[in-house]
C-alpha cells in the first residue's frame, strides 16, 4: 500500500459545483444590473406623486405621444418600402451592378442618424448650399418661394429611414432567399402577374422577418435623442433629457421615462413574437431555388436607380458633405483637446465592450449548462435592454445610486464628519454599466450564435475527461467561439461609440467623447466643426458593416 495521499472521490464534482455556482452568480448579477433600470424607474415614477403625472398630461404628455407615434409611423412605413424593395431587387433579379448594391445598401448602417441630420442641415438649410443657389438662380428672396423645412418630424424620420432602413433589408433579404420557387411559379402558371406573385405569396411568406426588421428600426426611433434633439422635434427622449437637466423635474423625468418604457418594451414583445414566427419560411431540401429574373433596358436602369437612392442619400453624399464642411473647420484631430475626445471615446468603448461581451458568455453559457427557469428568465431579462433608450437607462441607474451614494454622505458626515460625495453617481463605471444593460442582448445574439455551431457532444467529452464547466468554457467553446466573440466585440464597440443620450446625461464632469462634442458643436450650430467629429464616427462604424458586408458575399455565394 503507498503511503502517498489521494484526492478525494468528490473533488472534481465539487469543483464543478463550485465553478457552476460562480457562473450562475455572475449570469444572475448581470441580469439584475439589466433589470435594475427598469425597476427603479417605475419605483421612481410611482412615487412621483399624481400631481406630476397630471401636470405633464396638461402641458407635453399628448405632444410627445403624438410626435413620437407620428415619428414612429413614418419611419415604419419608411423602412418597410426601402428595405423590402431593394432585398427583392436584389435577390430576385439581375441587372448591371446587382453584386455592387446587394452589399452597398448595407453601409447606411454604419452612420448615426444625427450625423446624417448635420450633413443635410449643412446642404438644405435656409442658408445651406442648395436654397442659396435656388436664389442665386432664380433672384427670389426668402418668402418668395416654398422649401420643405428639414428641422421638422418629417426631415427626423428621413434621416431615420436612411440609416435602419438596412435592418429591414438584411432580413427581407434573407428571407426571400430561403424561399422556394415552386410556390411563386405555381401562382405565375396560374395567370398571376409578377407583382401580384410577390404581393401574394412572397411576401406573405417573408412577414415575419420583415416584421422583426421594421420592429427593430422602431425601438431605435423611439431611443433616438441626437436627431430629434438637433431638429427641435419633442419626443419622449426629448423630454426625458429636458426634464432632468433643464427642469431638474426628476419625477418627471421617471414618468416619462415609464410611459417610454412601457411601449418599448411592447415593441420588444412583439419583435419576439414575430421572431418566433419566422420559422415557418425556412427551406427544405425538396424545394428548389428560386431563378433570378433578368433585367434589360429600361427596367434595368429603374432598378440600379432604386437601389442606389438610398445609397445616395445614406452613404455616399453624406461623407462628400461632412469631408467638404470638415476641410473648412477649424477642428484639429491632432490637438491635445481632440486626442482627449478619441481616447475618452475608445477607452469607454473598450471597456464597455470587454464587460458586455463578457456578460454575454456567462449569461450564455449558463443557459446551455443548465437550462430551465432560473436561466431562461437571467436570458430574457438580459436581453430587454436593446429595447430600452438610453436615456431611460440613465434615468434608471441614476436614481437609485444617487439616492445610495447621498445615503452613505450623510451617514459618514454624521459619524464622522467626512464627505464622501459621488462615488458611484458621476463614475465611468455607472456609465459602462448603462452600456452594458443597453447592448447586452447584441452581444448574446453574436455569442448564441456561433454558440448553435458546438455540438452538445463536446461539452460531454470535456467532463468525461475531468474538465470543470469553466475548464471547458476556457478550452473548448472560447477557441471555437473567437469569430464570433470578435464580431461581438466590434458591434458593442461601435454602438457604445455612437451611443448619446445615455453619455450626455451620465458621463463624469468634463468627460468628453466624440459623439458629445459633436452634438454640442451642432447644437452651437457650428456644423462645420461638428463634421470632423462625425467623419471619425463614420469611419469606426464601419468595422462591423464590412463584416457584415462580407457575410453578405458568403450567403449570396452559398
Amino acid at each position: 500500500m503507498s503511503d502517498v495521499p489521494s484526492l478525494p472521490v468528490s473533488a472534481p464534482r465539487r469543483h464543478a459545483t463550485e465553478g457552476l455556482r460562480a457562473l450562475a452568480a455572475i449570469a444572475l448579477l448581470a441580469a439584475t444590473v439589466c433589470a435594475l433600470p427598469m425597476v427603479a424607474v417605475v419605483i421612481a415614477a410611482l412615487s412621483g406623486g399624481t400631481e406630476t403625472i397630471a401636470h405633464l398630461m396638461d402641458t407635453v404628455l399628448l405632444r410627445y405621444t403624438a410626435t413620437t407615434l407620428w415619428l414612429v409611423l413614418m419611419v415604419s412605413l419608411g423602412t418597410f418600402a426601402l428595405g423590402v424593395g431593394a432585398a427583392w431587387l436584389v435577390t430576385m433579379t439581375r441587372f448591371p451592378g446587382v453584386r455592387v448594391f446587394e452589399i452597398a445598401l448595407v453601409l447606411p448602417l454604419a452612420f448615426p442618424a444625427y450625423v446624417l441630420a448635420y450633413a443635410y442641415t449643412h446642404v438644405l438649410d435656409h442658408p445651406g448650399i442648395v436654397q442659396t443657389l435656388l436664389r442665386d438662380v432664380t433672384g427670389w428672396g426668402p418668402r418668395d418661394y416654398w422649401f420643405p423645412d428639414v428641422r421638422s418630424v418629417g426631415g427626423a424620420a428621413t434621416m431615420l429611414i436612411l440609416v435602419l432602413y438596412p435592418y429591414v433589408y438584411l432580413l427581407a433579404r434573407a428571407a426571400f432567399l430561403q424561399q422556394s420557387a415552386t410556390t411563386f411559379l405555381a401562382a405565375r402558371a396560374l395567370g398571376a402577374s409578377a407583382w401580384s406573385a410577390f404581393f401574394k405569396i412572397s411576401l406573405p411568406l417573408a412577414r415575419p422577418a420583415i416584421a422583426g426588421g421594421v420592429l427593430l428600426a422602431v425601438m431605435e426611433t423611439i431611443a433616438d435623442f441626437g436627431t430629434v434633439a438637433y431638429f427641435g422635434v419633442q419626443t419622449f427622449a426629448t423630454g426625458i433629457y429636458t426634464s432632468w437637466f433643464s427642469l431638474a423635474d426628476r419625477a418627471g423625468a421617471a414618468q416619462l421615462a415609464l410611459c417610454l418604457l412601457s411601449f418599448a418594451l411592447l415593441l420588444a414583445m412583439l419583435e419576439r413574437t414575430q421572431r418566433g414566427g419566422a420559422k415557418y419560411h425556412d427551406a427544405s431540401r425538396r424545394q428548389q431555388r428560386m431563378e433570378p429574373a433578368r433585367l434589360h433596358g429600361v427596367r434595368a436602369v429603374l432598378a440600379a436607380v432604386l437601389c442606389g437612392v438610398p445609397v445616395l442619400l445614406g452613404a455616399v453624399l453624406p461623407v462628400i458633405v461632412l469631408f467638404s464642411m470638415g476641410l473648412g473647420s477649424e477642428q484639429n484631430l491632432a490637438s491635445p483637446r481632440y486626442l482627449g475626445f478619441i481616447q475618452n471615446s475608445l477607452t469607454l468603448a473598450a471597456v464597455a465592450a470587454l464587460c458586455t461581451v463578457g456578460a454575454a458568455i456567462t449569461v450564455g453559457f449558463f443557459q446551455r449548462l443548465r437550462p430551465g427557469r432560473l436561466s431562461f428568465g437571467a436570458g430574457y431579462v438580459a436581453r430587454l435592454g436593446y429595447a430600452v433608450p438610453g436615456g431611460v437607462i440613465a434615468v434608471g441607474l441614476l436614481v437609485p445610486f444617487a439616492a445610495f451614494d447621498n445615503a452613505l454622505d450623510a451617514v459618514m458626515r454624521a459619524r464622522f464628519d467626512i464627505s464622501t460625495g459621488l462615488l458611484i453617481t458621476g463614475s465611468i463605471w455607472l456609465l459602462v454599466a448603462a452600456y452594458m444593460v443597453r447592448f447586452l442582448a447584441a452581444a448574446l445574439g453574436a455569442y448564441e450564435g456561433g454558440q448553435a455551431l458546438v455540438p452538445s457532444n463536446m461539452d460531454a467529452a470535456a467532463r468525461s475527461l475531468g474538465q470543470t464547466p469553466t475548464g471547458t468554457l476556457r478550452r473548448v467553446h472560447l477557441p471555437i467561439l473567437a469569430p464570433s466573440l470578435l464580431t461581438a466585440l466590434l458591434i458593442v464597440f461601435v454602438d457604445v461609440m455612437k451611443e448619446l443620450p445615455a453619455t450626455l446625461i451620465m458621463r463624469p464632469f468634463n468627460y468628453d467623447t466624440l459623439a458629445v462634442q459633436a452634438y454640442r458643436l451642432a447644437s452651437d450650430e457650428r456644423l462645420e466643426g461638428a463634421a470632423v467629429p462625425s467623419l471619425v464616427i463614420v469611419a469606426i462604424g464601419l468595422l462591423p458593416v464590412i463584416l457584415i458586408c462580407r457575410q453578405v458575399g458568403r450567403s449570396r455565394r452559398g
